[in-house]
């Protein structure tokens, strides 16, 4: 019964999956992509066919199919049913003469990351340059793509690119906008950096009992006594004039009663 209930909440968690394609974030006025929303839905939920909500901002749109196609700039997110909504995917729209085009999905560490500089409708572009941070790094006699076979932290920043086009006559460099890349923590090391996260922050188990780290509070103390534990007691004080019983020590006005052990028996 428990795995039935495990893979019901698996399926209530799992964010579906949204997907470009072309896989640019940047198209020409009058170009349209293909969004496609993918989910995880096991086959005791496939009562009835699945319905898929888009949602272009805050606006609920009126499609419901696994795929659509858009070409309005904005905000794009998808939502299944028995599922949280997707991850955004931004496209930006632009009616320039050149544009840099980078990948939607996330760039991690040591992948390759790829770009093109495009001109309007795929006219050639001459003389072009890719620029990081202002620099240029590559140059080619005509349209190509840029690629950074491993990519590093250091390959984040914003990119350019520049060249020229024949329309008819070659015109005078032109610029692209400007784009942010951000390349992430390679996937391995961040989950590394998550278990041991989770290791600092997790309980000490000794025996059948949970010690968590002792703090400053009252009463936090735990002794152990040949493998089991004792809470340590608070002293009781008595007057010296009523302190006539065993076990008092004359001198101290103390009384030490022995605390539980937490075992059963009482033997050191």
């Amino acid at each position: 019964m428990w795995e039935l209930t495990a893979l019901l909440l698996l399926a209530t968690l799992e964010k579906p999956i949204l997907s470009l394609h072309p896989p640019w974030t940047t198209i020409f006025k009058g170009e349209r992509v293909t969004l496609r929303c993918d989910g995880y839905h096991p086959l005791l939920l496939e009562l009835r066919p699945i319905s898929t909500l888009w949602y272009l901002g805050h606006l609920l749109l009126p499609s419901h199919k696994k795929s659509i196609e858009v070409q309005t700039p904005g905000v794009y997110r998808c939502q299944t049913r028995g599922a949280p909504v997707s991850d955004p995917i931004h496209l930006s729209v632009s009616n320039d003469w050149l544009i840099l085009q980078v990948p939607y999905a996330a760039v991690f560490e040591g992948e390759p990351l790829v770009m093109r500089c495009r001109g309007w409708y795929d006219k050639v572009v001459y003389k072009l340059h890719y620029y990081h941070d202002g620099q240029p790094v590559r140059y080619f006699h005509s349209s190509a793509n840029y690629t950074v076979p491993q990519a590093r932290a250091s390959d984040s920043g914003r990119y350019q690119c520049s060249g020229t086009m024949r329309i008819p006559v070659e015109s005078a460099p032109m610029f692209s906008a400007k784009v942010a890349v951000t390349v992430q923590e390679a996937r391995h090391a961040a989950a590394v950096r998550l278990l041991q996260v989770q290791s600092r922050r997790a309980p000490l188990r000794l025996g059948r009992r949970v010690h968590r780290p002792r703090s400053r509070g009252r009463g936090a103390g735990i002794t152990l006594v040949r493998g089991c534990y004792r809470q340590p007691q608070r002293p009781e004080t008595q007057p010296l004039a009523a302190a006539s019983g065993a076990g008092f020590s004359p001198g101290r006005g103390v009384h030490h009663r022995p605390g539980p052990t937490g075992c059963g028996f009482g033997a050191r």
